[in-house]
């Protein structure tokens, strides 16, 4: 989902509080996943007991079975388990690749919009230029020169996100500054910074927010398009783009490998797209 999509569905009309009482499953079922991910990202070894990162003798390649649910790679590993334990590797590089863009573009924007004139102009022109540039090919332009890692990773998807933070922070700075409430309180006596902080600031935040939910699953999504390049997490370490990029030689005879892990991806990016949707008030 684009900015502009996102912008879109957040002033779509609030649900009436019947509507909003009503059982959601499609709600419900992006919160259980996404809450599965982050126990397995906590605690893997309550959903598998298998290792990682050690394979098991005559046993590469298996189908999924009973005593290996998603079959195993080919190196004698069970899938499963490496699904499990990577998703502590993604979840954790797509939380500071969003922290880092919420931070930094939260801090640009409301300085853009609170200050206007030629402070604004120049923040929001270097905007524009990030946007300009493909998200992909800006992250990879900055692994090149922060060096290949799980890590590095996370901080040029950050990077690349920054400009949508700052363009929507701004936003809402500007429309919150010409509200009836805000020049009633500068009206009243109030100083800039005292309506920004009490006034301006609360209420931007609001959706910067709830925006933060979406490039959650973005950010995902990106770190997994990296790994499957080789510029992410190394192996052996299991990371989720990483293993559908290690299944990839063996589609033929062990279609597993990539499908179980692409549906994991799919599956959570799905489920956190759903929830930001639901936390910026749009309609199911």
């Amino acid at each position: 989902m684009s900015l502009v999509d996102y912008a879109s569905a957040r002033r779509a009309p609030s649900q009436t509080k019947g509507a909003a009482l009503r059982i959601q499953p499609g709600l419900w079922l992006a919160w259980l996943v996404v809450l599965l991910a982050i126990g397995a990202a906590i605690a893997p070894g309550l959903f598998t007991h298998y290792s990682a990162t050690e394979g098991v003798a005559g046993a590469q390649r298996l189908a999924p079975q009973a005593g290996h649910w998603l079959g195993t790679d080919q190196l004698g590993r069970d899938l499963w388990a490496r699904m499990v334990y990577g998703a502590s590797a993604s979840l954790s590089a797509a939380l500071i690749a969003v922290a880092m863009g919420l931070t930094a573009g939260t801090l640009l924007g409301v300085l853009a919009g609170a200050s206007g004139g030629k402070i604004e102009t120049l923040i929001m022109r270097a905007v524009d230029v990030l946007l300009a540039i493909p998200s992909l090919l800006l992250s990879l332009s900055m692994l090149i020169l922060l060096g290949f890692g799980t890590l590095h990773a996370a901080l040029a998807v950050g990077i690349a996100s920054i400009a949508s933070f700052a363009r929507l922070a701004r936003g809402e700075v500007v429309r919150i500054r010409h509200s009836d409430y805000v020049e009633a309180a500068f009206g009243s006596g109030g100083t800039f910074l005292a309506v920004l902080r009490r006034h301006i600031l609360p209420n931007a935040l609001t959706p910067v927010i709830a925006f933060a939910a979406l490039q959650f699953g973005q950010a995902i999504l990106a770190l997994s398009t990296l790994s499957f390049l080789g510029y992410g997490t190394p192996p052996p370490a299991p990371e989720w783009g990483l293993l559908i990029a290690e299944g990839r030689n063996y589609l033929s005879t062990a279609w597993w490998l990539t499908t179980f892990p692409g549906l994991l991806v799919i599956a959570v990016v799905l489920a956190a797209n759903r929830i930001s949707i639901q936390l910026a008030g749009g309609r199911r």
